[in-house]
């Protein structure tokens, strides 16, 4: 059995490439403006691969806290620079924002990927003081997932300090991703999908995860953050009218319940 098509979001999506264009001009233009009035720190190098570079978006004041978002793109497409605009709704509640890329597949397996995000979240942590939360998109939301588990090797610190983790539309179970065709280049057997696969394992216990899909996207999309939901025993949020690639809209709006859901009681 093959479930590439299950995992096909671009052709499910009308005008599906006007999205990525989208993406990139707005990121590119909140990038510029918010460079041009001292707001940004751009290319923080987190290591030596490449990919390992974080921007850093700060709100008008003193940042009440750090949000993190880690893009999707099935681990192997997109970086820091797609997606700077999704920054917009968490500076403007006061919040300072880190967006990482990371190594992507096939140089780099999910594990390595894996701990290059928590890298990428202790090195922009540094510089950011009080609470932490945490949102990711497709991948990026199997990402911010693991980083609510033990294994990963976050300090206590800054474990400590993570309050809401935010999968957005996650591949929790990676199992299915084994008969795609994007396995050529996921390099998976079924040892790596069962130990990397967040919604198979104990979710975090330090902090409130809160699980965000769209009513719009693939079934297969739907059943993942079902998975999750179910076996770590957390809310979900199914929003209307959206699917895998406008759900994330709601990180750029201050006022949106996506927002107002990610920053709620998280207070240091």
């Amino acid at each position: 059995m093959s479930f590439d098509d299950d995992y096909a979001n671009a052709a499910y999506i009308p005008n599906a490439e006007q999205f990525l264009q989208d993406w990139e001009q707005s990121a590119r233009e909140y990038r510029e403006v918010e460079h041009s009035f001292g707001r940004a720190q751009l290319n923080q190098h987190y290591g030596e691969q490449p990919g390992q570079a974080y921007d850093l978006f700060f709100p008008a004041g003193r940042p009440d806290g750090l949000m993190v978002f880690v893009h999707g793109g099935y681990w192997m497409r997109f970086g820091r620079r797609d997606f700077s605009h999704l920054a917009q709704g968490a500076t403007l509640k006061g919040w300072a924002v880190a967006i990482p890329s990371y190594p992507l597949a096939p140089s780099a397996s999910i594990l390595e990927i894996t701990h290059s995000v928590a890298t990428a979240i202790t090195k922009a942590a540094a510089h950011v003081a009080g609470p932490i939360v945490l949102a990711g998109h497709s991948a990026g939301g199997h990402l911010v997932a693991r980083m609510g588990q033990a294994d990963i090797g976050l300090t206590d610190d800054i474990q400590g300090r993570i309050k809401r983790i935010m999968p957005i539309s996650p591949v929790g179970d990676l199992r299915p991703l084994l008969q795609t065709e994007m396995n050529d280049q996921l390099q998976m057997d079924d040892a790596i999908a069962q130990a990397q696969s967040p919604s198979l394992h104990s979710g975090p216990t330090q902090c409130s995860v809160h699980v965000w899909v769209g009513a719009k996207e693939r079934p297969a999309f739907l059943g993942q953050a079902k998975q999750m939901s179910e076996n770590w025993k957390i809310p979900l949020t199914v929003e209307d009218d959206r699917h895998h690639f406008d759900v994330i809209e709601g990180l750029e709006d201050p006022d949106s319940l996506m927002m107002q859901t990610l920053l709620a009681d998280t207070a240091s």
